[in-house]
């Protein structure tokens, strides 16, 4: 059996010849993993008010760490991009941003580069509402 061509998790991370959208379809699946996690720690964090007014205040003190703020930046990240790019996502499924479709005569023709348009202006969307939260969390009193 020929291993050479088994690249295991290199394979699924590295875009090669693929480009942005390989890129944000892996960063897609990390994020989503990331949201599951902390649904459950999430879950788990909520739990401990059962077991009093101390252990609670305890934990909400922990959390308004400069950490502890920090990790909730990188979930509010996650979270947007991984809305954001999903909503790409049904909207490619969907066939919009796509054009006319074409005959199938080879030499085939992608439609990755038809759609590349609207990955950028995700990106722009993206990084405006990322911003938007920074400010939010770092910077406005509260």
């Amino acid at each position: 059996m020929n291993r050479s061509n088994r690249l295991g998790v290199r394979g699924w991370v590295w875009a090669g010849r693929f480009g942005v959208e390989r890129y944000l379809y892996t960063l897609h699946r990390v994020t989503g993993i990331g949201l599951v996690i902390y649904l459950f720690l999430h879950i788990y964090e909520t739990g401990i008010r059962l077991q009093g007014r101390e252990a609670w205040e305890a934990t909400m003190a922990l959390f308004r760490t400069p950490f502890f703020v920090f990790l909730e930046y990188v979930l509010f990240v996650g979270f947007i991009f991984h809305a954001v790019n999903g909503l790409r996502l049904i909207f490619t499924e969907l066939g919009y941003a796509l054009g006319k479709p074409t005959r199938p005569v080879y030499p085939y023709r992608t439609s990755v580069l038809r759609h590349r348009p609207v990955v950028y202006v995700i990106m722009i969307l993206m990084a405006i509402l990322i911003v938007l939260g920074g400010v939010d969390i770092f910077l406005l009193p509260g």
